[in-house]
């Protein structure tokens, strides 16, 4: 499927900002599931220094200042994207999930190390012993990883409540377990917690998901959403990726932005300013399939 992919924010101050130091992450990575074709960053007002780089997971930054007076900042993104996802949690070999986590850390392969990294906690994940026990209620002596990894998911999605309006951005992982209340990034953060508790590699990866309106009403520009998932390594199959938020293995309608340990990691947009007061912001995605 080709996406054209729109992520414009806009920030609205009431004082004028005299600075503003930002970093972007609205560059979504290319892979052989996900080839980004094309990419655009566009700045309001426009920035008197720019730079990009990758970073340590492999994410492209954006780097810019501002330093015009300004009480609204916009930052719009355009991407075309091709996706052409594999269903992988049923296909190749699926280990017993004690032999696919235990080893990573005498696995010196490149896939080996790059997948040890994401066992332990983070800044946004701590590890503690309520997460290994959820998550060994699917992770069954001798179970396939691949199928243990699908109930965990599949149990989170039942346990837990979407409520838009019951967390923010720093709501500790903790707390959303214990509440069972959330967002996509709570779920996610969830998810990985329980896996890395039990020494299963887990990454966060945020990106994009095309939504749907209802029979017989118009698609609505701008409706559609950005979203987190996770991605855990199998020995053998490599990353699996699932949406515990849907329940669902991420499909054609899921467009990866970027991974990293925890949302801390791929926040689309952060920064530090000076002035501005109070602020207001607007997130608005667009995901336009080509060619159907």
């Amino acid at each position: 499927m080709l996406y054209n992919v729109s992520h414009r924010t806009t920030y609205r101050y009431s004082y004028p900002v005299s600075v503003g130091e930002h970093v972007a992450c609205l560059k979504p990575r290319s892979f052989s599931q996900n080839v980004v074709l094309q990419n655009t960053l566009r700045i309001h007002p426009a920035p008197t220094a720019y730079t990009e780089r990758t970073d340590y997971f492999g994410n492209v930054l954006s780097f810019f200042t501002v330093e015009e007076p300004h009480k609204e900042l916009i930052v719009e993104a355009t991407s075309q994207v091709q996706v052409d996802r594999e269903t992988r949690l049923s296909s190749g070999p699926s280990l017993a999930w004690e032999d696919s986590a235990t080893p990573l850390a005498e696995d010196h392969t490149v896939e080996g190390l790059a997948a040890h990294q994401f066992q332990f906690a983070s800044p946004r994940i701590r590890l503690n012993q309520h997460f290994r026990r959820y998550a060994l209620e699917s992770f069954t002596p001798g179970r396939p990883m691949a199928e243990a990894l699908m109930e965990l998911t599949s149990r989170i999605h039942k346990d837990f409540r979407f409520d838009s309006k019951a967390t923010n951005v720093r709501t500790s992982t903790e707390e959303v377990f214990e509440k069972r209340h959330g967002v996509c990034q709570d779920f996610a953060h969830v998810e990985i917690a329980c896996l890395r508790s039990i020494n299963v590699a887990a990454r966060y990866v945020s990106g994009y998901l095309r939504t749907y309106p209802p029979p017989g009403k118009p698609r609505l520009v701008g409706a559609d959403a950005s979203h987190a998932w996770i991605s855990a390594y199998s020995r053998g199959q490599g990353w699996l990726d699932m949406d515990p938020t849907n329940n669902v293995a991420p499909t054609d309608g899921h467009v990866t932005l970027a991974w990293g340990r925890d949302y801390g990691d791929v926040s689309p947009l952060r920064g530090l300013i000076l002035g501005g007061g109070d602020n207001t912001l607007k997130v608005e995605v667009d995901m336009v399939p080509l060619g159907t």
